[in-house]
Order: C-alpha cells, then structure tokens, then sequence
C-alpha cells in the first residue's frame, strides 16, 4: 500500500479497505513499519514495533479489522510482551495475561503491531525517562508531545498508526491529544473495563481509551471496548445503541457551560481563550444555549485528590519491587518518583481519607453546579505544548511538593473530569501562531458519551482539522 495514502486514512477507512479485501492486513502493518523506521529515530516514540507484526493475531472482521495500533507501555497487558511502565523497576517485566481490553481489540481486528513510549509509570504529562529519553512533538521537536501517552500520541500525529492505546487518570489522554493535534476522549467511569487485574486503577481516577484522528474512529473505538467485565466496581448505565450510530443522530439543542476564566493558578494564554470563544459561537449558531461557567472546586483539592493519587500509587510500590527482586532507590526510580516514594512512606494512613474526602467535595460541588448543563466547554491545556523537561521525573531540583503543584497548574481543566467520572474529550479545534495544535475540551455528563459523539461530530464538521499534518509525517515526502 503507498504509504502517503496509508499515512492520511483513518483507522475506520484503514479496516474498511482491509474488509473489501483491497488491501490485506499484513500490508497495512508493513506500511506502519516503514512510517515506523523512517520517523521514530526522530521522535522516539516507539519503543519497539514487534518483529511479528505482519503476522500477530486479529481477527479479519470487526470494526477494525487488519488496522495497526499500539499498545502503551502501562496497562492494559499483552501476555508475554514487555511492559516496563517506562521504568528501571520494571525493566524485563512480562504479564502473563491479556487484559480485557487487548481481548477485545484483538476481537474486532487490530492488530498491535509495537508498544509505545511512557515517562514512568506514567507520572508525567512529559514523555520522558531516563531509560527511554524523550518523545519528541511531529509538530515542533524541541516541544513535548505530552503525557502520558505521548509515544501512542506522536506515532498517531505522525501517521505511523492511525489510532493507538491511552489511558487517563489526570489528564494522559487529553493532554498529548491537545498537544499533538488529535481526538482524546477519556470515557466515563465504568464504561471501559480494566479487568482482570486492574479494575479500580489510581482509585477510580483512571480509565483506558484511544488516542485517534477522527470522530467517527473515536465512536467506533467505543463500540470495541465498552462494557462491564466480571469483578468491575463501576458498572454504569449501557449505551442506548452503538456509538457508531450516534454519528448520524441529530444532536438537539443544549445548554452549554462555557469556561472563559482559569480553573487553577495558569493563566490562559489569550489564542487559546479565543479558540474556545470561537468554539462556542460555533455551538451558539447551531441554536445551542451559552452560558459561562466558572470553576466550581477549590484547585487545592484537585492537587489532594488527583496528585495524592498518584502519591499514593507510588508510595505503594514495595511488593512490585519486590515481585521483581529489585530495592527502590535512584538505581531503579527517577528523581522525582523516588521523592514522592520517600514522602508517601511517612504519610499518616489518614492521609489517604482526606484524599478521598477531597475527591467526595470536588464530585458534590462539581456535580451541583453542572446539573443543569448538558456539555461544558472549556479549555483542554492552557496553552500549546511546552518545551521538553519543564515538569519531567528526571528533574533532580524539583522538589515532590513543586511537581505535584506545577503539574496540576498545567492542566487545571483536566484532572477535575478524573474526579468526577464524568467523559470529557480534547478535539484539535484551532491551530496557534507558532503552529502548534490547540485543544478544546468537551465534558458531558456522566455516562453520556453520546452527546459527546454528537457534538464533536458536529464540531468536526464545522471546524475540520484533517488537513493539518505536522512537519514530521509519513506522508511527507521530505522523511522518507
């Protein structure tokens, strides 16, 4: 297949090729190789594309049959293929099992063909660690392509794949989608099982997805992996029909809660502010209702409830280390890791009740201020990518207080929908004067990623993003 037209169809396209039998699915992943040996000595964020990639399992039929993908170097499990969480602590890990989500990929078609790049343990909205170094932005290689899933983000920006594994639990899907120019959708709590072995990952926080390009993948990524697994503690409400269906339904009028003012202590830069004005007075001439909404939380809570997650996870890490015979000291946990490991073994056990008390006032005051809102709007980062390192693990000056509180900083919008439960996607609605993506953030109500599908789509097709290719592109005929 050549590989310009590989690099520029979406995965829906990709599989409906493969399904007419025009195309086969070997072929598509020897033109996801190719984009994968011509680009990743760039970008860095492929840590291994299999060398039976051509030939592993997936089915010939399905949503997405015969269509490469990535699988994020933490969660979701593939038996007998490495996942080291981007860590010298995992370095040589093999799980045993595959998750349910691989399961289903697997059902519909995919075919993973490699693992992509993660800062460690997925800590950081900067893909960057000591043992794999950085991943690079295709939209500006001196800028962060985001985290944690910056690997699937920039290989899926770059048109190595057209859709690859996420997972959000304080902004990871949305923050490299904002930043490489892509859709990220982080589903409802309960919608996606992280079964067998991780059903409550970070306390409910995080949730497994996609990163892709288009909408309509977006959907039909939906159709794959929604639904309740044995052993799940959040089981929610099923769709009313598939999600692909969704696409042709009419969206209605809403009540939109538009954010016009910072949710944290970074200000918004002003041509994203005018990215999400512009956002909404596309929705307000499709005959939507526009209201502002402020912020509806104490930003010190988000710190307490999505860091404090994340410190909790960390500072509980001595039977994985002792599961691969290693100690955790700098040989085995970056900088900035090893900080909040060390703080989170003197943390009284109380603390971890006023982690959750924290997460019960953000989700009682959001949910009250946003009862009457079918969709806010606001935006996905305050700015556009940030330069490598700013707020990296690998950093020795920073201190666990400083990382925790200048993390949350950048993406104030983000964290509160892990919080919550509540669906929220960054779509690439608008592009800055330095040429870099800019993110806007939908967030719906809480099992309603119909609407979401609606509105995006709507969105999609009012402000289309799809001739906006990055420097660094398969297509691209300067990197070949």
């Amino acid at each position: 297949m050549n590989i310009n037209e590989y690099a520029t169809l979406d995965a829906t396209a990709l599989g409906e090729l493969v399904a007419g039998g025009e195309v086969s699915a070997a072929e598509l992943a020897s033109a996801a190789r190719a984009a994968y040996e011509a680009l990743n000595p760039t970008l860095n964020a492929i840590l291994e594309f299999y060398d039976d990639a051509e030939s592993v399992p997936g089915s010939a039929s399905g949503i997405f049959p015969g269509v490469p993908f990535l699988r994020k170097d933490i969660g979701a499990s593939e038996a007998g293929r490495l996942q080291e969480m981007g860590s010298r602590l995992f370095e040589g890990y093999r799980p045993t099992e595959d998750s349910y989500y691989i399961e289903r990929a697997r059902a519909q078609g995919i075919r993973i063909v490699g693992r992509s790049a993660v800062p460690e343990l997925a800590t950081s909205g900067f893909t960057e660690s000591i043992v794999n170094g950085i991943t690079c932005n295709p939209w500006n290689l001196k800028r962060t392509a985001g985290g944690s899933t910056g690997g699937g983000s920039a290989a899926v920006a770059a048109g190595i794949v057209p859709l690859a594994h996420a997972s959000d639990g304080g902004g990871s899907i949305r923050i490299p989608a904002a930043c490489c120019g892509l859709v990220g959708l982080n589903p409802s709590r309960g919608r996606i099982s992280g079964g067998p072995s991780d059903q409550d990952s970070l306390y409910g926080l995080s949730r497994e997805f996609v990163v892709c390009r288009s909408v309509r993948d977006m959907a039909g990524a939906l159709d794959m992996f929604a639904g309740p697994a044995p052993g799940d503690p959040f089981i929610i409400a099923p769709p009313e029909r598939s999600y692909r269906e969704e696409l042709s339904r009419p969206t209605g009028n809403l009540r939109v809660g538009i954010a016009l003012t910072k949710w944290g202590e970074s200000d918004v830069d002003a041509e994203v502010l005018h990215a999400v004005k512009r956002t909404g007075e596309t929705l307000q001439s499709m005959g939507h209702q526009i209201e502002e909404f402020e912020a509806a939380f104490d930003p010190q809570d988000i710190v307490l409830a999505v860091m404090g997650g994340f410190h909790l996870g960390i500072a509980s890490l001595n039977e994985a280390a002792a599961m691969m015979g290693r100690k955790i000291d700098n040989t085995t946990l970056e900088p900035v890791n090893l900080k909040l490991y060390q703080s989170g073994q003197l943390l009284p056990m109380s603390h971890a009740g006023e982690i959750f008390e924290a997460m019960r006032r953000v989700r009682a005051l959001v949910g009250m201020a946003a009862k009457d809102f079918d969709v806010l709007l606001t935006p996905s980062l305050p700015g556009t990518a940030r330069p490598h390192g700013e707020y990296s693990t690998t950093r020795e000056d920073l201190s666990a207080e400083e990382y925790m509180k200048g993390d949350i900083r950048l993406f104030q919008f983000l964290g509160v929908f892990n919080v919550t439960g509540q669906p929220s996607v960054s779509l690439p609605l608008a592009q800055g004067s330095d040429g870099l993506p800019i993110g806007v953030q939908l967030a719906g109500r809480l099992g309603d990623e119909a609407v979401l599908i609606r509105v995006a789509r709507d969105l999609e097709e009012a402000m289309p993003w799809h001739a906006r290719t990055p420097p660094v592109h398969a297509a691209n005929p300067a990197m070949s």
